[in-house]
C-alpha cells in the first residue's frame, strides 16, 4: 500500500511498537521499491531453479531437497519429524513427498529403533545416484541465476541478510 507523502522514512530503531490496537508501519517509498524488487528477483530465481530440475532431473526443487538433507545426514537417514523440521515443512507435506521418493525408489522408511512411533527416512541408493546426476545441473544453475550476477560484496551482504531474516524462526 503506497504511503503518503506526509509520512517520515523512519530508521529501525525509531519504529512504533507493533502489537493489537497499534497504527500500521506503512512502508516508505523505498521500502516498497525494496520489497517488491525482493519478491520479484525471489519469484524469477525459485522459476529458474525449479525449471532447471524439473527438465534436467525430472524432479521438483522441493524433492531434491529431500534427497540432500538424507545425503548429509549419517547414515544418509533423518527421522521424519526432524527431517519436516530442517525443511520446514509440515509433516503431513513431509509424508506426501517422501511417499513420491519412496514410488521413484530414491527414499525408503524405516521404523525407528527403540520408538514404536517413530519412522526414518532413509536416502537409497537410486537417491544418491538421483541427486548426483542432478546436482551438477542444480549448482550451475543457483551459480548462473543468483552467483554469477552480484559482487563479492553483494554475496556477503545477502549472506548477512539471509541470516538476519532466518533468525526470526
Amino acid at each position: 500500500m503506497p504511503v503518503p507523502s506526509s509520512v517520515p522514512a523512519e530508521g529501525p530503531a525509531d519504529r512504533p511498537p507493533t502489537g493489537p490496537g497499534a497504527p500500521p508501519r506503512w512502508l516508505d517509498a523505498g521500502e516498497q521499491r525494496t520489497w517488491r524488487a525482493f519478491l520479484e528477483a525471489t519469484r524469477i530465481f525459485f522459476e529458474q531453479i525449479e525449471g532447471q530440475l524439473q527438465r534436467d532431473a525430472a524432479m521438483p526443487h522441493g524433492y531434491y531437497e529431500i534427497l540432500v538433507r538424507l545425503s548429509e545426514a549419517p547414515n544418509r537417514s533423518l527421522r521424519m519429524s526432524e527431517l519436516a523440521d530442517r525443511l520446514l515443512s509440515s509433516r503431513s507435506r513431509l509424508s506426501h513427498a517422501v511417499s513420491r521418493l519412496e514410488n521413484a525408489g530414491w527414499v525408503r522408511r524405516e521404523s525407528a529403533a527403540g520408538d514404536r512411533r517413530g519412522w526414518l527416512a532413509v536416502l537409497t541408493d537410486d537417491g544418491f545416484a538421483a541427486l548426483a546426476a542432478a546436482a551438477p545441473g542444480h549448482v550451475e544453475a543457483v551459480r548462473t541465476h543468483l552467483f554469477d550476477k552480484l559482487t563479492p560484496d553483494q554475496v556477503r551482504a545477502l549472506h548477512e541478510i539471509s541470516e538476519a531474516i532466518a533468525r526470526e524462526r
